[in-house]
C-alpha cells in the first residue's frame, strides 16, 4: 500500500466523529435555509400544545359569548335572564359555559311559570282552571309550560269567549244578539274581535233605541231634554252606555224632586209629610213615593177629612136635636089657649061657685064633663101643630 493512501484513511477515521457530531447542526442550518421546519424538542412540543389549547379556549369563549348574547336578545327573555347572561359574560368562559349548559334552562323554566301565572289576570273559568292545574304540577317540564303558553291557553280562552258571548246574547238587545250569533259561527279571531270591539258597536245601536223609548215614556223635562240633545249629536258607544247607566238616573231624580214639590204644595197633612220625607230621603224613596206613597198618603187625608166632616155633622145634628126638644118641652109647659079654653058660664074666673055639697055636685055634672073633654082635644091638636112646625124648621135649616 502506498503511504499516501494510508495517510488518507487515517485522516478520515480521525475526522469521522467530528463530522458525525456536527452533521445535525449542519442539517438544521440547511433545513432552515431551505424553509423546512425542524422536529420540535419535548419542551417546544409542550409549549406548542399549550398555545393551541389557549387558542381553542379563546375561540370557544367567543362562541359562548355570542350564544349568550343571542339568548338574552330573544323577546321572550326576561329581565332576570338578561341580567344572568350579562353576569356570565363578565365572569368569564367557565361561567358562560355553565350558563349555556344549565342556568339558562332553569331560568327559562321559571320565566314560563311566571308567564303562565300572569294568564290568570282577566281569565275566564276554563283558562283559570287550566292554569291552576298546570302550576300545581311541580313536575311540569319546560316543554309542557311552553306548549300551554303558546297553544293551550288560546284554546281555553276561546272556550271562555264562547260562554261570554252566549251570556251577552241572552241579555242583549237585537243588535247584540245578531252580531253575537255571527261571532259564535265564526273563527276564534271573530269571537275575540266581537268581545273587544263588536259588542260595543252593537250595544250602541241598542242603546240608541232604548233612549228613544225612555224619552217617549218619560214626562220630566230634564231627562227628556238631555236625551234629545244626546241623540242629535254624535255620541260614542261609551257615552251612550254611561248615559243609560248613570246620567239618566240623576236626571230622573231631579225630575222626581220637582214633581214631588208640586204634589206636596197644597196637599193634606199626610201627603205633605210623606212628600217632605221623600225629598229628604234617597232617589229610591222619591221613586217609591211617586209610584205608591203619594196615593196611600192621599187616601189617608181623604179618610181623615171624611171622618172630620161626619163628626161635625153629628155634632150639628145633636145640637139642633137638643134645641128642638127644648122647644117641645117649653110648648108643653105653656097654658093652652084657643077657642076651647075660654070661660064658660058658671066656671069663669068671675063666677063664684056655690058653696055646699049640692053646688059642688052640680059643677061636675054631665054638661061640665063634655066641656072639659072638648078643651083637652083642642090643646092636643095645638101641641101637635107646634111640634110639626118645629120639625119643618129643622129640615129647612139642614137643607
Amino acid at each position: 500500500m502506498k503511504l499516501s493512501r494510508i495517510a488518507a484513511v487515517v485522516t478520515t477515521a480521525a475526522l469521522a466523529p467530528a463530522i458525525l457530531i456536527a452533521s445535525p447542526a449542519v442539517a438544521a442550518g440547511e433545513e432552515a435555509a431551505n424553509g423546512t421546519p425542524t422536529a420540535p424538542t419535548a419542551p417546544d412540543q409542550a409549549a406548542s400544545d399549550e398555545a393551541g389549547q389557549d387558542q381553542i379556549g379563546k375561540d370557544q369563549a367567543e362562541q359562548d359569548r355570542k350564544t349568550i348574547l343571542a339568548i338574552i336578545a330573544d323577546p321572550m327573555a326576561s329581565r332576570y335572564m338578561k341580567e344572568a347572561g350579562h353576569q356570565a359574560i363578565a365572569d368569564g368562559p367557565a361561567a358562560m359555559r355553565a350558563f349555556i349548559e344549565t342556568d339558562q334552562h332553569r331560568i327559562r323554566l321559571d320565566d314560563y311559570r311566571v308567564l303562565v301565572t300572569r294568564l290568570v289576570n282577566g281569565a275566564g273559568p276554563a283558562l283559570r282552571k287550566g292554569v291552576n292545574e298546570l302550576l300545581d304540577n311541580r313536575q311540569a317540564t319546560l316543554e309542557e309550560l311552553r306548549h300551554f303558553h303558546e297553544v293551550t291557553q288560546h284554546q281555553l280562552r276561546d272556550q271562555d269567549n264562547r260562554v261570554e258571548i252566549t251570556r251577552l246574547i241572552s241579555t242583549g238587545g237585537p243588535g247584540v244578539k245578531e252580531a253575537g250569533g255571527k261571532a259564535l259561527l265564526g273563527t276564534p279571531a271573530d269571537r275575540t274581535a266581537f268581545l273587544e270591539t263588536g259588542r260595543y258597536l252593537a250595544q250602541a245601536s241598542d242603546d240608541r233605541a232604548e233612549l228613544a223609548r225612555i224619552d217617549e215614556a218619560w214626562d220630566g223635562p230634564l231627562l227628556s231634554g238631555a236625551i234629545g240633545r244626546l241623540l242629535k249629536g254624535s255620541p260614542t258607544p261609551a257615552e251612550l252606555r254611561h248615559f243609560l247607566e248613570v246620567t239618566q238616573y240623576e236626571l230622573r231624580d231631579q225630575d222626581n224632586r220637582a214633581e214631588i214639590a208640586r204634589i206636596v204644595e197644597g196637599g193634606g197633612p199626610e201627603l205633605a209629610g210623606a212628600g217632605r220625607a221623600a225629598l229628604a230621603g234617597t232617589a229610591a224613596d222619591r221613586t217609591a213615593f211617586l209610584e205608591k206613597g203619594q196615593h196611600v198618603a192621599r187616601a189617608k187625608d181623604t179618610k181623615a177629612q171624611r171622618e172630620k166632616d161626619e163628626k161635625a155633622r153629628q155634632e150639628k145634628d145633636a145640637s139642633e136635636g137638643g134645641q128642638v126638644r127644648n122647644e117641645d118641652r117649653q110648648e108643653q109647659k105653656s097654658p093652652a089657649t084657643g077657642p076651647g079654653t075660654g070661660a064658660t058660664p058658671g066656671t069663669g074666673s068671675g063666677t063664684v061657685a056655690p058653696q055646699g055639697g049640692s053646688g059642688s055636685l052640680a059643677a061636675t055634672g054631665a054638661g061640665d064633663s063634655a066641656a072639659v073633654a072638648g078643651a083637652a082635644g083642642t090643646a092636643l091638636v095645638a101641641g101637635a101643630g107646634l111640634l110639626l112646625a118645629a120639625r119643618m124648621r129643622r129640615s129647612a135649616s139642614r137643607g
